[in-house]
């Protein structure tokens, strides 16, 4: 258990982060997964439709220190692939 002030602090705001980061990571996969079940479906508009939306929103993880750059990249460089494939 922490004793000091600040460490009770940092608990606090760790709790904070962690809750806006597990929102912002499912609000992501949420995008990601759309893309992906519309490649599923074989709907090449709608995959395009839908990856168009999920990039921003992965770079923007990656802005805000939730996903690494590389990981993002990945992520964004097969959802193309997979769409460019239909």
């Amino acid at each position: 258990m922490a004793n000091t002030l600040q460490a009770k602090k940092r608990i606090r705001r760790n709790n904070r982060r962690a809750e806006i980061n597990g929102a912002r990571m499912s609000r992501i996969r949420s995008f990601i997964k759309k893309v992906e079940t519309a490649c599923t479906e074989g709907n090449k508009d709608e995959a395009q439709a839908a990856l168009k939306n999920a990039q921003p929103e992965i770079a923007r993880g990656v802005a805000k220190g939730v996903l690494h750059k590389n990981t993002a990249a990945r992520k964004m460089s097969r959802l193309s692939k997979r769409v460019a494939a239909l």
